[in-house]
């Protein structure tokens, strides 16, 4: 059966040429051209995979997101986005797109994105299918469990047996087929203690009983007529329970237990006696293999690779396997909700509230804490537990760790993100080098020295961005090696300065340096460090630019000693952030820049920092400057105390 795909887009030529590439590829394509549209066939068909378009007309794809993720979280939602749109994208990601595409769509990405979304949905189809599996021998083994528990109450039943039997004698022929459903030995005896009818089962292990004697079968001392079970309940008037022995008829003697109840005519008088036989050995077999199979579901239950626990209506935590009790607190009468999150009341939506309600397994995601302090990710089924009535008594769930998952996902989705960035940023590297190439060949042409030294500036200039966002890219994709030699902090500094200030004086931005006499000399990777310096430094001369305000922009490089660290502060009276983007600063991919930059420079520069044991701290607001302040020990530790109150872990030179 071919897997439904609802696809929405506001333009046909998309809708008409993905659609055929996704018939192809085997889906059973559903195609909307807007939001509204798309939830109407969503609620008729249910789908399990949708990709949609973000910006269309009537209701956009983030509405539409949202609305399915509403009616069923587990639907996956493939997002489609152009190159400008990426910060639409990233917020498609926090409401639990699976991933996104940009346009034009290359079937290469697009292959990997429905088979990760293929992925996820077999993932829960198969825990799923396990849940049901382990409803399915729950329920086997509590049968076998009833069983057994029936046949060891038989005692207790042959009261209420012979009650239904008062009248018995006129009707025996008949009514004694019914007993030809139990699991043990039943005979019913006149007062000449002979045997006037038998089950089917008491024919097939001792023989034609009819006419026999009732103490015929038994073995001494219960052979005799005045003291066998039948013989005194007709003496007594009262039911027997005795332990005995009878005898097969090859010889073989089987210990038994009988139980014996006098059926009485209307007069009150004893006129039959019921008796039932139980085989001893048969009832320690079933008693064995109960055991044997309580042993195999509680070894079943503690060793299922996910979480268990089984629950009652006040949400208490009755039985828990060995997985939940080594990461989770469990004290006695705990709530499952403070167990995994430390809270006073149940967690809303619960899926163990609603399998309660309706009797359905359930299931949902939720992150709890470990009483390690670790956050998990879990994927939570529920399945009701009934008892003989059908009555719903507790409800079992069952959470599988999917925090890897999630976590691979995110680095997916950072990966999708580089990816983008990078190639949107070399475009425009592109496009800066075409332009200088385009300066030579004029400048060249025309014999214009002029136009081929601007021409040649540009080139170099754009090799030079080239360079630095490629030694990024390796930064971010792998720990650098720090190669420590002694370097002198003034001459760095000035080489720092000889590095960017050309840039801020084309640009007309005022740029001071203040440096100490006597900072001498630190352990630290020259290179990598000055990289991380001029990155600050160019991120100030780039504020500085973007500043729409009428002022004369400055640049302040200060450099100073702060005990047994160096302090180099940069600071500028640029267009400023706000709390937004510092809070963001140093994520991965995240820019403020927009086209003009790739959100990895400040991110890779803290990350190197800190590899030398640094730090470093920003204070801006919008519209007034910003001010770096970087940290560098001297002589990097294994560990040093910052200034900050804050730990940072060293290198040993």
């Amino acid at each position: 059966m071919q897997e439904k795909i609802l696809l929405v887009d506001d333009e046909e030529g998309i809708r008409k040429v993905l659609g055929i590439s996704l018939e192809d590829a085997g889906y059973q394509v559903l195609a909307a051209a807007d939001g509204r549209q798309a939830l109407d066939l969503f609620h008729q068909h249910t789908p399990p995979i949708v990709l949609t378009d973000i910006k269309m007309p009537v209701m956009d794809g983030i509405d539409l997101l949202k609305q399915i993720k509403q009616v069923n979280r587990d639907t996956e939602v493939i997002m489609l986005t152009g190159h400008g749109d990426m910060d639409l994208a990233i917020e498609c990601l926090k409401l639990e797109a699976t991933d996104f595409i940009t346009k034009p769509i290359r079937d290469d990405l697009l292959e990997i994105a429905l088979m990760r979304a293929k992925d996820k949905i077999r993932m829960r189809r198969q825990l799923a299918e396990y849940t049901q599996h382990l409803e399915r021998m729950v329920e086997e083994k509590s049968a076998r469990l009833l069983e057994a528990e029936r046949l060891a109450a038989v005692g207790q039943a042959v009261e209420g047996l012979s009650a239904a039997f008062k009248d018995l004698a006129g009707g025996l022929d008949s009514d004694i087929r019914f007993f030809n459903e139990l699991p043990c030995l039943v005979a019913v005896h006149n007062r000449e203690l002979k045997i006037i009818a038998a089950n089917q089962l008491y024919r097939q292990r001792l023989g034609e009983p009819i006419g026999q004697k009732s103490f015929s079968v038994y073995v001494a001392p219960d052979n005799d007529e005045a003291t066998c079970p039948v013989a005194e309940t007709f003496a007594s008037g009262r039911g027997q329970r005795r332990k005995c022995a009878v005898r097969l008829p090859d010889g073989t003697q089987v210990p038994v237990m009988v139980h014996t109840a006098p059926i009485r005519a209307s007069t009150g008088n004893i006129e039959l006696v019921l008796e039932i036989v139980a085989d001893m050995g048969e009832v320690k077999r079933l008693a064995e293999e109960l055991r044997t199979t309580q042993q195999r579901y509680q070894q079943l239950f503690d060793e299922a690779p996910c979480y268990i626990t089984v629950q009652d209506r006040q949400f208490r935590i009755s039985a828990a396997n060995k997985m939940f009790l080594q990461d989770f607190e469990l004290s006695k009468g705990a709530r499952c909700f403070h167990a995994y999150r430390k809270m006073a009341q149940a967690c809303q939506p619960c899926p163990v509230a609603r399998s309660f309600e309706d009797g359905q397994a359930h299931q949902c995601e939720m992150t709890v804490t470990a009483k390690d302090g670790q956050q998990h990710h879990l994927l939570v089924w529920t399945a009701p537990l009934r008892d003989v009535h059908g009555r719903i008594t507790h409800v079992m769930e069952m959470s599988t760790n999917i925090t890897r998952v999630r976590q691979l996902q995110d680095q997916l989705s950072s990966l999708g993100l580089l990816i983008g960035s990078v190639s949107h940023g070399i475009k425009g590297l592109l496009t800066g080098l075409d332009g200088g190439i385009y300066l030579l060949d004029s400048g060249f042409a025309k014999d214009n020295p002029a136009q081929i030294k601007e021409g040649w500036e540009t080139v170099r200039f754009m090799m030079g961005r080239i360079r630095r966002m490629v030694l990024d890219i390796l930064h971010y994709a792998k720990q650098a090696d720090l190669k420590l030699v002694q370097t002198d902090v003034i001459q760095m500094a000035r080489e720092v300065v000889a590095t960017v200030e050309p840039k801020a004086r084309k640009l007309g931005i005022a740029f001071k340096c203040q440096f100490d006499a006597q900072l001498g000399h630190f352990q630290v990777d020259a290179g990598i460090l000055s990289s991380s310096l001029s990155n600050v430094l160019e991120n100030a001369i780039e504020a500085c630019a973007a500043d729409p305000a009428d002022k004369r922009h400055q640049i302040d490089f200060r450099v100073h000693g702060r005990g047994e660290f160096i302090e180099f502060e940069v600071s500028d009276n640029g267009i400023g952030m706000d709390a937004d983007t510092r809070a963001k600063l140093f994520t991965p991919f995240y820019t403020s820049k927009g086209s003009r930059g790739h959100g990895l420079g400040l991110y890779i520069s803290n990350k190197l920092l800190r590899q030398h044991g640094g730090d470093m701290q920003v204070a801006s607001q919008l519209g007034r400057g910003a001010r770096f302040s970087i940290t560098v020990p001297k002589k990097p530790p294994q560990l040093v105390l910052h200034p900050s109150g804050n730990n940072v872990a060293g290198h040993r030179p």
